[in-house]
C-alpha cells in the first residue's frame, strides 16, 4: 500500500491506496477539487464537510447521467445492458470501498 497526499480545498489529506495507482488517486483528488473550486465560486465557502458533500453529490449526477446515456444508446440490447450493469455495480462498489478505506485514514473532523 503507497500513502499520496492530495490536496482538496486547500487542505492536504493523506490517504492510502494501492501500489501504481498513486497517479491516478491524484488525478481523481484533482478532478474533486476542481469541483469543490466551482461550487464554492458559485455558492460561497459553506464548511468542508458540507462543500464536499454537494460535490459528492454533482459527480454522482454526472455519473448517473453517463448511465443514463449509455443506457439510452444500447436500448433493446439486453446483453449489453447486462453488461453494463454489473459493470458499474462492480465499479461502484469498488469506489464505495476506496472510499472506505480513504475516510479510515482521516482523522476525526
Amino acid at each position: 500500500m503507497s500513502q499520496v497526499d492530495v490536496q482538496i480545498n486547500g487542505k492536504s489529506y493523506k490517504v492510502s491506496c494501492d501500489d501504481g495507482q498513486e497517479d491516478h488517486l491524484l488525478e481523481l483528488a484533482g478532478y474533486v477539487d476542481q469541483r469543490v473550486q466551482e461550487l464554492i465560486k458559485s455558492v460561497g465557502q459553506v464548511g468542508d464537510a458540507r462543500i464536499l458533500v454537494m460535490a459528492c453529490l454533482l459527480i454522482a449526477d454526472e455519473l448517473a447521467e453517463a448511465y443514463s446515456d449509455e443506457k439510452k444508446a444500447h436500448t433493446g440490447d439486453d446483453n449489453h445492458e447486462r453488461v453494463f450493469e454489473q459493470r458499474l455495480v462492480r465499479l461502484t462498489n469498488e469506489l464505495a470501498n476506496r472510499i472506505e478505506r480513504i475516510a479510515d485514514t482521516l482523522g476525526p473532523a
